[in-house]
Order: C-alpha cells, then sequence, then structure tokens
C-alpha cells in the first residue's frame, strides 16, 4: 500500500459540490482529494459497521494509504465526522450570501437551509444523525457544531446586510435558525425521515413564524 506524503497544513475544507479554483496548485488540489476520500471512506464505513467497531486502520486501508497519512489530514475518527459536518455549515453560510437582497434574514435563512439540504443524500443524513445519537462522543461534538453554526450563520447573515446596525438582528436570527436545523433535525428523524429534508424546513419555518405572528 502506498502511502500519500502531503505537507503537514491540512487543506481547507471543500464546499461539498465545489471544485478547487483552476489558480489552485497541484498539490493543493492532491491534498483536497485525499482528504475528500479518507471522509468518504470513513463515512461509508461509520455508516456500514458503526463509528465504535470502525478503526482508523479500517478507514486508511479503504482510502488505499497508510495509517501514517490519516494523521496528516484527521487528528481522530471524530475529526472525520466533524470535517463532514463542517463542510455542510460552510455550504450553508454560501447560500446565506447568495441569496436575493430583497429576502428578509429569516426568509433567507430557511431559504439557504432548504438549498444546502438539497446537496445532502437524505439517507445518509439520516444515518448520520442516528450515529450521532448513539454515541456519547459524538453527541458532544454535535453540540460544538451547532454553536459554531450559529456564529457562521450570524456573521453570514451580517456581511449579507452590510449594516453595522443590523448585526444583534443578524445574531437572532442565527439562533433561531440553528434552533430550528436542530429541533427540526430530531422531530424530522424521530418520524421516519419520510418527507424531503427541505419540505421539513419548510414545515419547521412555517411553526416558527406562526410564533412570532
Amino acid at each position: 500500500m502506498k502511502a500519500s506524503k502531503p505537507s503537514g497544513k491540512r487543506p481547507k475544507p471543500l464546499i461539498p459540490g465545489e471544485k478547487l479554483p483552476a489558480s489552485a496548485g497541484l498539490r493543493q488540489r492532491k491534498q483536497q482529494a485525499t482528504r475528500e476520500r479518507l471522509k468518504r471512506a470513513a463515512m461509508a464505513l461509520f455508516l456500514e459497521r458503526g463509528f465504535e467497531t470502525t478503526t482508523i486502520d479500517d478507514i486508511a486501508d479503504a482510502a488505499d494509504m497508510s495509517r501514517r497519512s490519516f494523521f496528516h489530514y484527521f487528528a481522530s475518527k471524530e475529526d472525520v465526522v466533524a470535517a463532514w459536518q463542517e463542510d455542510a455549515a460552510t455550504a450553508l453560510v454560501t447560500e446565506i450570501l447568495a441569496r436575493p437582497a430583497g429576502e428578509s434574514m429569516l426568509t433567507a435563512a430557511e431559504n439557504a437551509i432548504a438549498a444546502a439540504l438539497k446537496r445532502i443524500d437524505p439517507a445518509e443524513a439520516a444515518a448520520m444523525s442516528r450515529l450521532k445519537r448513539d454515541n456519547p462522543a459524538l453527541q458532544a461534538r454535535d453540540q460544538l457544531k451547532y454553536e459554531k453554526l450559529e456564529r457562521a450563520l450570524a456573521d453570514g447573515l451580517a456581511q449579507r446586510s452590510g449594516r453595522k446596525s443590523d448585526r444583534l438582528k443578524a445574531r437572532l436570527v442565527a439562533m433561531i435558525a440553528t434552533g430550528a436545523m436542530r429541533v427540526g433535525g430530531e422531530s424530522w428523524l424521530s418520524e421516519g425521515s419520510r418527507d424531503k429534508p427541505e419540505a421539513f424546513v419548510k414545515r419547521t419555518f412555517d411553526a416558527i413564524r406562526a410564533i412570532l405572528a
């Protein structure tokens, strides 16, 4: 098995579905491709075998690289799951910034979440939710994820507005949207994940508007 030789610096996460710009160097593109290969191999094994029973050696073997190479990109198995979540958060903020200027912050957040979810396989998302629910270490990471996501959403909404006076509003909308994702996701899973995720997002935000009316 041939070990890759990436540099010690970890490559920046790539938004799901995004390609590195043509200006990116060959080494950077290779590092990103290797990171994505490791992440895909790990996630497939987690969903097939479970998180606890999957070893780092298993992941490295599935990605056709050495254990040492794994640690160039991730410090632990938990970091692989965190990377999957961080990429999804990056995609969400990108969608926020792309929303039309005429949309309210709450509507922009709702539409951005729905658009970002379309990039994710619902079956994989449901399996990942169950995986995190059944593992205490991943549950702790999941809580941290929502805290980071709230800050990122607030920054994205404030940047989209461009007005300093809107920063408090951006933080409040980010808090509501993040809570909607957490509670809505739990409800979606408990109901058997029958609806498309974006349809459930609409139901969740409709409920929020009914409360705020």
